[in-house]
């Protein structure tokens, strides 16, 4: 039961470490339904507009969490100095007045949390001694009781402890653990992101797929893993380019290697080719923070008259803001060499055309040493007829298919022909249509 909205106004302004928390817009609208409710003048229509807008925005937010599960996300998502030092590995903070700063925010939001619809309609109706077609209009507003709190997986076992807490301050050295081990903010909350508009956004549903899950190319992706590690431990790695044939799982490499190595403090960047430009940009953004970053550029090619690939070479190396031990480049290409060269600069090395340029020997190295300079180049080429149908015995495999082998080899190679050649990713598509076919009752397949 609320005795005194004003107790919970204080909660609100009383936040430090945490205070950017009130920026959050359910946050913020809860904030303002209780300011509202605590004014001594406050008209009936101003409180009913407070309560709804708090209601509309709260229950527009998906998840659909609990006010209590909505609260403790905000916690671990939310980056101040405390989860920032933390996120460091650096131990002698809790000791410090900051510390307490956050225990005391803790408390303060775990009161917060308690705010429910029903106490505050009937504050409402004490403090205005409504009655009649008032008291019905409140009593009718709707209730912000959701508990069937959709966590991730990384989140159930902080938010339980929360959850069971007696008091919230002493969830301390389960946060931290929760920082130290996923960071903080928005590099908590999501595996992957994509630089967009100045910015690394996250990506709310990052592609699923596993190292376990690609069929062949073992050779190829144990170079890609083993760099992948090396980074990891803190140990020297490579920048690399994964060229090849399309279709032959050159880019769910790199992302399923998110997957595998999340925990692990990997996250991945995709920096689009029209952002190449503000490379310098993605780097100082997250060259600070703990976790190790794979900047992945996907499909990477340019035209001759394209400039921005300089960016993309001083990332690589040199330039004197140089790539942090933190963060790697890879890429992949359906080009050896990234840049489109014409056999008129070659014939340029001879030319006696005053209109060629003079030095244009200088002009095909500058274009053949952007791929150079990735340290490691990993191959993936077609496979043969037989790899083609290894491919789609493993996958056929992987989805617990029981089917013919001749059947099945036989209605792979009519669809490679019939659509993209022989490739991992027609193997996998030759799946799908198949799973589904055999997925159908009789009478639809017909």
């Amino acid at each position: 039961m609320i005795e005194n909205t004003f107790e919970f106004k204080i909660y609100f302004e009383s936040l430090t470490v945490f205070r950017n928390i009130l920026n959050d817009s359910v946050i913020k609208s809860l904030k303002d339904l209780i300011t509202c409710i605590d004014k001594n003048d406050v008209e009936y229509e101003e409180i009913i507009c407070a309560y709804t807008d708090f209601y509309h925005k709260f229950s527009s937010i998906f998840p659909l969490d609990s006010l209590r599960t909505y609260l403790i996300k905000a916690i671990l998502y939310n980056e101040n100095a405390f989860s920032r030092i933390v996120e460091k590995r650096n131990s002698e903070i809790l000791e410090s007045n900051l510390a307490r700063a956050v225990e005391n925010d803790l408390v303060s939001l775990q009161k917060i949390a308690s705010l429910n619809a029903k106490d505050i309609k009937e504050f409402i109706l004490k403090i205005y001694n409504e009655d009649g077609f008032r008291k019905n209009i409140i009593w009718s507003l709707p209730e912000w009781s959701f508990e069937d709190d959709k966590l991730l997986e990384h989140e159930v076992e902080i938010v339980n402890e929360f959850k069971t807490a007696a008091s919230w301050k002493d969830c301390m050295n389960g946060l931290t653990s929760f920082y130290k081990r996923y960071g903080s903010g928005k590099l908590a909350k999501y595996k992957g992101f994509v630089w967009d508009n100045k910015e690394i956004k996250g990506i709310t549903q990052a592609d699923p797929v596993k190292l376990s899950e690609l069929i062949g190319y073992d050779a190829e992706r144990k170079e890609v893993i083993d760099n992948t590690i090396c980074f990891l431990r803190g140990y020297p790695a490579n920048n690399i380019l994964l060229y090849g044939d399309r279709g032959t799982g050159k880019s769910s490499t790199v992302k399923a290697l998110l997957n595998e190595y999340y925990e692990f403090g990997l996250r991945i960047v995709e920096v689009p080719k029209a952002y190449l430009g503000e490379l310098p940009d993605v780097i100082r953004a997250i060259k600070d923070r703990a976790q190790k970053f794979i900047l992945f550029i996907d499909d990477l090619a340019f035209e001759d008259n394209e400039e921005c690939y300089t960016a993309l070479k001083a990332a690589l190396e040199g330039g004197l803001e140089c790539r942090t031990k933190n963060i790697v480049i890879y890429a992949t290409s359906n080009r050896r060499h990234l840049i489109k060269e014409k056999f008129s600069e070659r014939a340029g090395l001879m030319s006696d055309n005053h209109d060629d340029e003079i030095r244009a020997r200088d002009t095909i190295q500058e274009k053949l040493s952007l791929a150079d300079r990735f340290g490691i180049t990993v191959t993936f080429s077609l496979p043969d007829k037989n790899k083609y149908l290894e491919i789609v015995e493993g996958i056929a495999k992987s989805r617990n298919l029981e089917v013919d082998k001749d059947f099945l080899h036989k209605e792979a190679m009519k669809w490679e022909i019939m659509y993209n050649g022989r490739s991992p990713r027609t193997a996998k598509q030759f799946i799908d249509w198949l799973e589904g076919r055999l997925s159908m009752p009789e009478k639809e397949a017909k």
